[in-house]
């Protein structure tokens, strides 16, 4: 799979990932226990700065694999595009287990929310000094 597009984004010691339908990376820097569904802050993107290729994909509802990197840690999950995300948000992407489409989500129908990553992953990231990678990559199964 190639690699279509990288995220960077921080740990926060108020970081939960207990949510049941959403992930959610911010640009914000700082962070409240009522963002239960962050995974990520202070991040390198938001919906609006993903690149034109990525966003063509999105829009078409390609099938897109996600993969988080913190240290020798990885997690997983796939979502979909769908041709009505405007990806105009310029703070934040969510990602939504749900088909809910608004300015903030960048993939429906995803696999995973907050509360399906491995808890020792989620641990690790309470850490502001841990710099976490975003990869999104084309599912193979779109061929």
């Amino acid at each position: 799979m190639k690699i279509l597009d990288e995220i960077t984004a921080f740990g926060h010691e108020n970081l939960q990932c207990t949510h049941s339908t959403t992930i959610e990376i911010t640009k914000d820097t700082s962070l409240s226990k009522r963002g239960n569904c962050i995974l990520g802050v202070n991040a390198s993107k938001a919906c609006s700065d993903l690149n034109a290729e990525l966003k063509a994909l999105i829009q078409k509802g390609k099938r897109l694999k996600i993969t988080i990197k913190v240290e020798n840690l990885m997690e997983s999950f796939y979502g979909y595009g769908n041709i009505k995300l405007t990806l105009l948000n310029k703070k934040d992407m969510v990602f939504r287990k749900s088909n809910f489409i608004c300015e903030r989500t960048v993939l429906i129908n995803c696999t995973k929310s907050s509360n399906d990553l491995n808890r020792q992953f989620i641990n690790l990231i309470t850490n502001p000094e841990l710099e976490m990678k975003i990869y999104f990559e084309l599912d193979d199964s779109n061929d």
